[in-house]
């Protein structure tokens, strides 16, 4: 019975190896790609917009501890003039709220012009919030915020939609369940924006 086993349990440990050596490659890889493209907001070069991909908002429509990160770096980025413009780009209809309402509200509540913003209801995931900004937007250069994990994956993907993109690491005051959760699927989607980078 032993024997039988054996086989099974040297299998199920290359497999899982195999997968380790994945996610991790993936991600240092993403790192590699976006070397010399990532930053603070004190130390962001000038661009003609800052994007602003979407993220979980609160049951009464208010921003979550990781979008209102997001949106006080853009927020920052205007106000010193290393952005001239904002683009919000979420699900505007999803699970987690309509994201788009959320973040020009925030905006406007935080004395940004709204005809700073330009909003995009269908940016579903960071892949298609690059390829709209580019596509129907003409963003040919921009400033993306997001959270340190987030950073690499983010510019990446914008990068090979066309955008001279460069990160902006936002601050986000969450829980240590919260970062853990995230930092833990940005690791699982790497492998993904890998696939997505090498086949576009």
């Amino acid at each position: 019975m032993r024997a039988k086993r054996r086989p099974l349990l040297i299998w199920g440990g290359l497999t899982a190896t195999g997968l380790l050596v994945l996610v991790a490659g993936s991600n240092a890889w993403l790192w590699l790609v976006s070397a010399g493209h990532r930053s603070d907001t004190a130390h962001a070069p000038v661009a003609p917009v800052v994007i602003v991909p979407g993220a979980k908002v609160a049951e009464d429509g208010t921003p979550m501890a990781y979008l209102r990160g997001r949106l006080d770096a853009a927020i920052e980025l205007v106000r010193t003039g290393r952005a001239g413009a904002i683009l919000v780009s979420g699900d505007g209809a999803g699970r987690s709220g309509d994201e788009i309402a959320s973040m020009t509200k925030y905006l406007a509540d935080q004395g940004i012009d709204p005809g700073l913003v330009r909003s995009d209801p269908e940016g579903f995931s960071t892949r298609e919030t690059c390829e709209r900004a580019a596509r129907l937007f003409g963003v040919d250069r921009a400033l993306v915020v997001t959270q340190y994990q987030h950073v690499p994956r983010a510019v990446a993907l914008c990068r090979s939609a066309g955008i001279e993109a460069h990160g902006v690491t936002a601050p986000c005051e969450c829980r240590r369940i919260t970062v853990l959760r995230n930092n833990a699927r940005e690791w699982l989607a790497a492998p993904k924006a890998v696939l997505a980078l090498l086949t576009w």
